[in-house]
């Protein structure tokens, strides 16, 4: 059984070790990765973000994803893992859905993310779930991560 629980200051550590798993398996973390992991109460909640955790039933905390601000109207859908022994069991998917549902609560003017073509399971993920390749983006976004090599703006639900 899955559930979303609300980011508390108890779980910045899991919301830290769950994305950096991800990234230093696959990329090299960055200045930017390490300021939002290490501050994100400061960096998220502070400034009107969300951060939501999914819980399996005798698991604990398995997967995390945030959205954040990154300017007025503008709501990127980042930081989102699932730790590596415990994917494949749709906790990410049951996620990205709640942070879809929040993020519509938000009222943002654009709902979007930024990847690497190396997530190709998160972006088939984010794909069926309504976010579309936006190449305009890309180029306006490319500084934001060295790794960014994908941008995606979220429609609808496919």
């Amino acid at each position: 059984m899955l559930r979303i629980v609300e980011y508390r200051d108890d779980l910045a550590a899991a919301f830290h070790d769950i994305n950096a798993e991800w990234i230093n398996a696959m990329f090299v973390m960055e200045d930017v990765d390490r300021h939002v992991l290490h501050n994100p109460h400061e960096t998220i909640i502070d400034t009107g973000g969300a951060i939501l955790f999914v819980e399996l039933e005798g698991q604990g905390i398995v997967g995390t994803g945030a959205l954040r601000w990154s300017k007025p109207g503008q709501l990127e859908l980042t930081k989102m893992g699932v730790k590596s022994g415990l994917r494949g069991l749709k906790a990410g998917e049951f996620l990205l859905e709640a942070l879809i549902e929040r993020a519509a609560t938000m009222k943002p003017e654009r709902l979007y993310l930024l990847t690497s073509k190396r997530c190709e399971a998160a972006i088939h993920l984010y794909e069926k779930c309504g976010f579309e390749h936006d190449a305009e983006l890309l180029v306006a976004a490319r500084h934001h991560y060295d790794r960014c090599d994908v941008a995606m703006t979220y429609k609808s639900a496919a």
